[in-house]
């Protein structure tokens, strides 16, 4: 790894270089595109006795730092990356090289990987294209702790009530990347009063989630969730439970014991008992017990949101464990949840709904999955953020992938908002309707809405996007040649008969 190092002998180039609150960070520039990595938005790295805690937030400093390098990205499985540690807490801003007075909108990336994995350190998430194409804006990306470091239940513990945060300290990191944004972008030529928070899969349920923390929706206006929602929450009794499982595997019985398990241990521990079992926690405290109620009743109506879903999201999962990993996986999943929580009833609706069209022996769990994870919850987000007074943009994405078992499936349009094209498997997307779904992305996060008039759009003819509304429930159809409004009834994203009564079991 090459670390960012502070500058003490004053020989840095001064044009590339930004005072903060915490230093001054001096960045690289490419082309046109000066990019600051590895900045810490915190004050101290959650190591040591700071693991499970709050994060810390940043003092001032007179000193200059390096931003050329990414940070490392929180301990999780070993393949993804060897650049890990528990001092991850750093952000990275992209902005290009003008000499424009003007505030620029602010989007701000959070990522995914199922609370248990990814970072900023990835080569997708350089917004270097995306700043090139959108020199009015700035961008930036933040991490935060992964799966056991930032997800694990501990109050409950004898020794437990000094980490009354550690179920949800990870969303507490987001927050304070968001605060750290919030008082520092003006120097980057962005705009503290108009920022975007977005996300995909975990990310997207992040960002549906800091609208719902106490204190953090003064940092950013408007977001922006792709495949994710409150759903992807536990309740209070899963994440003890979860707790007691990992904890029995290692041999620990408190918190002291835990804080002497290395974070590779743990982390791989976790990943072999309480894979994707961890997630944030509906604690009343952090977050509410209730997130759709705290909606539907207003809790972020000044927040406006575009939200949305594709197709075939459970898909990429069959792909990528293989056909008799996910039905493995399924099978257990079911066992475990499936035939506890649901009522003979809904388990008949469902599997009649799962079935339809099936050809293939894994389509109906993989149906069944994509709903209850991800399709149905973007869907009651539009509905419980409208319901409170909020307004809500929704899409359906259909572009399918050449995989003939990817399709539409989750993650699939994540290169094509980054304007990665190299990391798309297979055939190439239609570049034009590429740059349509960049350039809404880009004007709701200017302007609140996704709409383009015809002398904005890439193809030179009008989108106007419809706000989703309780009668009609109008969305975008994103399908690659024909981008077209239409009422939910007409493309049937939900079953709301057979369906989407799953969004009250959550991550079923």
């Amino acid at each position: 790894m090459n670390e960012n190092k502070k500058i003490t002998d004053g020989n840095y180039n001064q044009l590339l270089a930004v005072k903060c609150i915490n230093g001054t960070f001096v960045g690289t520039k490419t082309e046109n595109i000066i990019s600051y990595k590895g900045i810490p938005f915190v004050g101290q790295q959650p190591v040591g006795e700071l693991r499970w805690k709050a994060p810390v937030d940043v003092m001032p400093d007179d000193g200059v730092y390096e931003a050329c390098h990414f940070a490392k990205l929180s301990v999780q499985d070993i393949s993804i990356s060897n650049d890990q540690g528990e001092d991850c807490l750093y952000l990275n801003v992209w902005r290009a090289d003008d000499t424009s007075a003007a505030k620029k909108p602010v989007m701000v990336w959070i990522h995914g990987g199922a609370f248990m994995a990814g970072g900023t350190g990835i080569d997708l998430f350089d917004c270097t294209n995306l700043a090139k194409e959108h020199p009015d804006m700035v961008f930036v990306t933040i991490a935060y702790r992964l799966g056991a470091l930032g997800f694990l239940h501990l109050s409950h513990l004898p020794d437990g009530k000094d980490y009354q945060d550690a179920q949800n300290v990870a969303l507490l990191d987001q927050k304070m990347a968001l605060k750290w944004v919030h008082e520092n972008i003006a120097a980057f030529g962005g705009d503290p009063d108009n920022v975007t928070i977005w996300g995909e899969s975990a990310g997207a349920g992040s960002v549906t989630m800091q609208p719902l923390i106490s204190g953090s929706r003064r940092y950013f206006k408007k977001v922006i969730a792709q495949s994710g929602a409150p759903s992807q929450t536990n309740s209070l009794e899963e994440s003890i439970a979860t707790t007691n499982d990992l904890m029995a595997a290692l041999g620990c019985k408190t918190v002291a014991d835990l804080v002497k398990v290395d974070a590779r241990t743990l982390i791989d521990t976790a990943a072999g008992v309480v894979a994707l079992r961890m997630f944030p926690v509906r604690d009343g405290r952090i977050l509410p017990l209730d997130p759709w109620e705290a909606y539907a009743n207003g809790a972020a109506k000044d927040i406006t949101f575009l939200q949305g879903c594709n197709k075939d999201e459970m898909n990429c999962f069959v792909a990528d464990w293989t056909v008799e990993g996910f039905k493995a996986w399924a099978a257990d999943r079911k066992t475990k949840k499936y035939a506890q929580l649901l009522t003979d009833e809904e388990r008949a609706k469902l599997e009649s709904f799962c079935k339809e069209g099936a050809v293939e022996d894994w389509e109906p769990d993989s149906r069944l999955f994509g709903h209850s994870w991800f399709i149905e919850g973007a869907i009651k987000m539009s509905e419980s953020q409208t319901m409170g007074g909020g307004k809500s943009y929704t899409y359906f994405y259909r572009v399918e992938s050449s995989d003939p078992i990817r399709k539409s499936a989750h993650f699939e349009e994540v290169p094509i908002v980054f304007a990665h094209p190299e990391f798309i498997e297979g055939r190439q997307y239609d570049a034009t309707f590429s740059k349509i779904m960049r350039k809404m992305w880009v004007q709701f996060a200017k302007t609140g809405n996704p709409s383009l008039s015809a002398e904005i759009s890439p193809d030179g003819k009008a989108k106007e996007w419809p706000l989703y509304d309780l009668r009609d429930k109008q969305v975008m159809v994103l399908d690659e040649f024909d981008i077209h409004p239409a009422k939910e009834a007409d493309v049937k994203i939900v079953d709301w008969e057979r369906t989407y009564f799953l969004t009250k079991y959550y991550m079923l």
